[in-house]
């Protein structure tokens, strides 16, 4: 087994500093729609990076939910430029974004297709070093080996996997992160806890991810819902507790309720699906599908007993940590179900008529295998449907 994290993590007050002490003679700097520029950020980091003596060029605009049109562009300037510090700064998108770019700037003949193979990356480091700096407590980009582009063409997110996208330097400092609007703290908290407990729950975890996974959950357990309400010492808990849930689902891989996100969240034309929100929504219904598993739900009340939640079985348990993340929900005003998203945005009929395809594309999306219960289209056509219209799952 292989456990991977980046070579250096800078957390805490001013981590951002950490940039003037990089080498090397140019930068560029990924980055998303404007929220690092206008908080100040973004001067930082290039008055920092040209503090360490390098040259820097911006590459800025990259959207939510970064598609393969924008990764290509970015390759391309990173090409004309050629850095030897590859430098992202924002939430997951630029961050996963400046990932894939990596790859194709230092191997301009790879094409999509060979990376969306799992663990299928050429070697990198040959031109350029990687630093993240993540601005959400979400997705933890900025420790992970995984990266989720978007191909709008055929309306599927793929999540990209290979140690070698884990960042050489990590960068979480809170400053960053006190500045997100209050349904992104939502969104992105939820995903967090949907990484930690995925993870412990994986087939692959171990005893290294486990207590990073279990520690994750207890954090944002006493600390997403006030963080949500503006309490910025919880904001600044939740920006660690993020990145303690990377560093598990890196190591130990995630499971359906992300196989489901990635396949739904632009399956449709009525809009998006927000990955952490999808998360949110599904995560009660996976449990109850996973529990069915014995191990599985051996697992689930583990998690249960370390919160100090009731319950006396594994059955009791499960099902407190299921209302545990309903009660949640409610608190962040995350609705129940697919049909509530946004006051309906999903039609049902298009829902329905895609169906059987994206259940299929789910089941055989990349974090499927390490789910703990094995599933078939069938059960997740199922599943879906729960998902959508809130109903229990008893199969």
């Amino acid at each position: 087994m292989r456990f991977t994290l980046p070579r250096d993590l800078y957390h805490g007050k001013d981590a951002l500093d950490a940039l003037k002490t990089l080498t090397g003679k140019k930068a560029i700097v990924v980055v998303g729609g404007g929220s690092m520029k206008r908080f100040g950020f973004l001067d930082k980091v290039v008055d920092n990076l040209k503090e360490a003596g390098m040259e820097v060029q911006l590459f800025e605009g990259v959207e939510p939910d970064p598609s393969v049109e924008t990764v290509m562009k970015g390759a391309k300037a990173m090409t004309e430029f050629g850095p030897d510090w590859i430098v992202a700064i924002g939430g997951g998108s630029p961050i996963d974004a400046a990932k894939a770019m990596w790859a194709f700037y230092e191997y301009p003949d790879v094409t999509f297709d060979d990376l969306c193979i799992p663990f299928n990356f050429p070697t990198l480091r040959t031109k350029a070093h990687f630093c993240a700096i993540s601005s959400t407590s979400g997705t933890a980009t900025e420790v992970t080996a995984f990266s989720v582009i978007t191909d709008y063409a055929k309306g599927i997110k793929y999540p990209l996997a290979d140690f070698n996208i884990t960042p050489d330097v990590a960068i979480v400092d809170p400053a960053l992160c006190e500045t997100m609007p209050k349904k992104l703290t939502a969104h992105t908290g939820m995903d967090a806890m949907t990484h930690a407990i995925e993870a412990y729950v994986s087939t692959l975890h171990c005893e290294y991810t486990d207590p990073l996974a279990l520690h994750a959950i207890e954090l944002i357990k006493e600390h997403l819902v006030p963080s949500y309400n503006g309490d910025m010492a919880a904001r600044d808990k939740m920006h660690d507790a993020q990145c303690l849930a990377g560093m598990a689902f890196s190591n130990a891989l995630l499971g359906i309720v992300h196989s489901m996100a990635h396949k739904t969240g632009a399956a449709y034309s009525g809009g998006h699906i927000v990955h952490g929100c999808a998360n949110a929504m599904y995560l009660p219904k996976v449990i109850q599908f996973n529990a069915k598993e014995p191990e599985a739900a051996k697992r689930y009340a583990a998690i249960a007993r370390f919160v100090h939640l009731e319950g006396n079985t594994d059955q009791e348990l499960t099902a407190s940590l299921i209302k545990m993340i309903q009660e949640m929900n409610a608190k962040l005003d995350i609705p129940t179900c697919i049909r509530d998203y946004e006051g309906g945005i999903i039609d049902e009929n298009e829902f329905m008529e895609k169906l059987p395809k994206v259940a299929e594309l789910a089941v055989g999306d990349a974090c499927t295998g390490s789910n703990p219960r094995t599933i078939v289209p069938a059960q997740m056509e199922q599943l879906l449907k729960s998902c959508y219209y809130d109903e229990e799952v008893d199969f």
